[in-house]
């Protein structure tokens, strides 16, 4: 097989994986996980059920891979973001979250267990937690900040919630200057300003 073949078909396969991936979240919103069929993604994906066993076992496997690969792109998106100011972390947050809409919904659709919600809340709450200790000068263990930057990353969480279960109704610019203008309110508390 050619370089050029070799892309076309990698090109392909990514592009069946993402539909598949999109037809699973998009379920997700109407139904648990439990009830959603290989027969059912695969409509969503207009692909057959043997194109969806090429790449998956089952839902479950889909599930699995799709869970892992979205904490991968976000742990590195978060590494990324560390030495970055809190405006710039909203707005690149924000961003990569417009972008992945539909990963999203399923994170914080109702018909979901809930442990990825609470995966990517441990992501921004350790974000926060690196940013502020860093900024205070003090170990990444202290209590008192852990607490403190649980409160923050947790609000943070609760308006991205709201935008995306309201159907990214709002602008981006528009849910960054928010986030940016709690988020400054509550470091000053944090940081005794």
């Amino acid at each position: 097989m050619n370089e050029e073949s070799k892309n076309k078909q990698d090109r392909r396969t990514l592009k069946t994986r993402k539909a598949l991936r999109d037809g699973l979240a998009e379920l997700l919103t109407e139904k648990e996980l439990r009830k959603i069929t290989v027969q059912e993604i695969a409509d969503k994906a207009d692909v057959n059920r043997v194109t969806f066993y090429k790449h998956y076992l089952d839902v479950y496997d889909l599930y699995d891979k799709v869970e892992a690969e979205l904490l991968v792109e976000m742990g590195l998106l978060i590494l990324r973001l560390t030495d970055s100011s809190a405006d710039k972390v909203f707005s690149e947050l924000i961003s990569y979250i417009s972008e992945n809409r539909s990963m999203f919904r399923m994170i914080f659709c109702p018909n979901t267990s809930g442990a990825l919600r609470d995966k990517f809340s441990r992501l921004i709450e350790g974000l926060f937690l690196q940013i502020q200790a860093e900024k205070q000068h003090s170990h990444i263990s202290d209590n008192a900040l852990e607490y403190r930057n649980c409160y923050r990353a947790q609000g943070c969480i609760a308006v991205i919630s709201k935008w995306v279960l309201g159907n990214f109704a709002e602008s981006s610019d528009f849910i960054v200057r928010i986030i940016s203008e709690l988020d400054g309110n509550t470091e000053k508390l944090i940081s005794g300003t």
